[in-house]
């Protein structure tokens, strides 16, 4: 399949599905720019490279939140959330949204503590808070 964000055809897998259907959901309902995100977004954690699944920015090119996918048969536990987590180390947003299709928790890190949200932020709270 194309994938709109990469500019490339990419293998369909279950984890893919779920991507590309979720930042469509993001951009074709919550009215996120697709222009700022960034998809396989490149980090370095401990001296290892990592890729972010997407990662959200705001008009300032500032990240604002790390998206993380997993297949609908993955599910969105602990271990999920300290990936993220670590992923965070170098970035520091203060959102997380992780989704498996059917589950999707998003949360806000607040002074050394995650508080979960009852729904998906607006691009503009994304943004307000950078």
């Amino acid at each position: 399949m194309l994938c709109t964000w990469r500019q490339k055809f990419v293998r369909l897998t279950p984890e893919e599905w779920v991507r590309q259907h979720f930042l469509h959901y993001l951009v074709d309902t919550l009215l996120f720019p697709a222009s700022r995100i960034a998809v396989e977004y490149p980090i370095t954690v401990g001296g290892l490279q990592k890729r972010c699944d997407a990662v959200v920015f705001n008009d300032a090119l500032q990240a604002v939140c790390i998206l993380e996918f997993k297949a609908a048969t993955v599910a969105i536990n602990q271990k999920v959330f300290d990936q993220v987590a670590v992923y965070n180390r170098p970035l520091n947003v203060p959102f997380f949204i992780l989704s498996n299709g059917k589950t999707t928790i998003a949360c806000k890190f607040l002074s050394d503590k995650y508080e979960l949200l009852t729904q998906l932020p607006t691009y503009e709270q994304l943004c307000q808070n950078n």
